[in-house]
């Protein structure tokens, strides 16, 4: 049984994963209790430790597991949560982390052949041999771009979410680029391919609780990204300038905003399609968190920063049944028909202005 499936009331007794964890103290009396989000692949949900602040917190730290005892509440102000009775700490090697952590919709090896696809695509050949170099599978780089997650957070916040992310905005570049006259396929798709790739050395290698790097904290994903850029065109002798200026662009670029961490802004087709593309794939990404996070009979969640709003998970239309073909009608009858306007329309009189007073 997993949280998702949980109705409001129902008991439970889970291990689960610590998402986060966060000390605070009651307005009244100054006790100290501890805020957390507790999740296994199916859910995240709020819970308070009310009692014990300082013995839980030894244990129950970010990307600890843990045994749940208590039930499920669902409460108009609040939402769905979890109530708890009592937590104790479970060692994570004794518990199969496929149960708790969330992942990609695909299998992996379906991922990778889709990367290896959209490369065989690329007709230019300094281009081709740069995607050859930077994703070569026999390298160490290739194994911690492989496992690493997209985001902290927001948007494919799990183990291969980069290798997911970057596969799905590239793709989405490729079929959108014949549509706008201009657009260079092959540096489009690069750039696509390219532009998140500084998030391998962004995000620590802990799938339970990836965190920041000194580098992704200091220097953040875009400028770790165009130097691994920079660096692996320079071993290219003879690279194009152009070439290696477009995709530099993409990558600097593709947060669209320079208040937005981009420390340019987009300023070729290009570089525009694949910030747009990007921008709209972290959006739905977001979309899915925030669906993981409802019970199956909710189609609204809270609002939710990443896209702005709160996010409606109802039906797109009403089901019907199909409309039966129906026979035109012979020509006769409809010449026979009553002409759908009258002969005569009357005019419609002139406008007049008011006089003035």
């Amino acid at each position: 049984m997993e949280l998702r499936d949980l109705d409001d009331g129902a008991p439970v007794d889970l291990v689960l994963l610590v998402r986060a964890v966060s000390r605070r103290v009651r307005r009244e009396g100054g006790e100290p209790f501890l805020k957390l989000e507790l999740a296994d692949r199916s859910q995240t949900l709020p819970a308070i430790a009310w009692e014990d602040a300082d013995e839980v917190s030894a244990f129950a730290v970010r990307g600890a597991t843990v045994r749940v005892e208590g039930k499920i509440e669902v409460s108009e102000r609040y939402g769905r949560q979890l109530a708890i009775g009592k937590l104790s700490p479970v060692p994570r090697e004794q518990v199969d982390l496929s149960t708790l952590l969330e992942g990609p919709s695909v299998p992996v090896a379906e991922l990778e052949q889709r990367l290896a696809a959209l490369i065989e695509r690329t007709r230019d050949g300094w281009t081709r041999r740069l995607l050859d170099l930077v994703f070569a599978r026999d390298g160490a780089f290739w194994r911690r771009f492989r496992e690493a997650p997209a985001a902290k957070f927001f948007h494919e916040a799990y183990p291969h979410g980069l290798l997911d992310h970057t596969v799905r905005v590239a793709e989405a570049v490729e079929a959108l680029a014949p549509m706008f006259g201009g657009v260079d396929r092959d540096v489009a798709v690069a750039g696509a391919l390219l532009h998140d790739i500084g998030k391998a050395q962004t995000y620590t290698t802990d799938p339970v609780a990836p965190d920041l790097t000194d580098l992704g904290r200091l220097e953040g994903h875009i400028v770790l990204g165009y130097e691994i850029v920079r660096r692996v065109i320079g071993k290219l002798d003879g690279f194009p300038e152009e070439t290696a200026r477009s995709i530099r662009h993409i990558v600097l670029s593709h947060h669209g905003k320079q208040e937005y961490g981009s420390p340019v802004v987009p300023a070729t087709r290009e570089a525009v399609l694949v910030h747009h593309v990007d921008d709209l794939g972290a959006r739905m990404g977001s979309f899915d968190r925030l669906q993981r996070g409802l019970a199956p009979e909710e189609q609204w969640s809270g609002y939710d920063r990443a896209i702005g709003s709160a996010a409606y998970f109802g039906p797109a239309r009403r089901e019907v049944e199909p409309l039966e073909s129906v026979d035109p009608p012979p020509a006769d009858a409809l010449a026979a028909a009553p002409a759908a306007v009258p002969d005569a329309v009357p005019a419609t009189p002139p406008f007049e202005a008011p006089q003035a007073a």
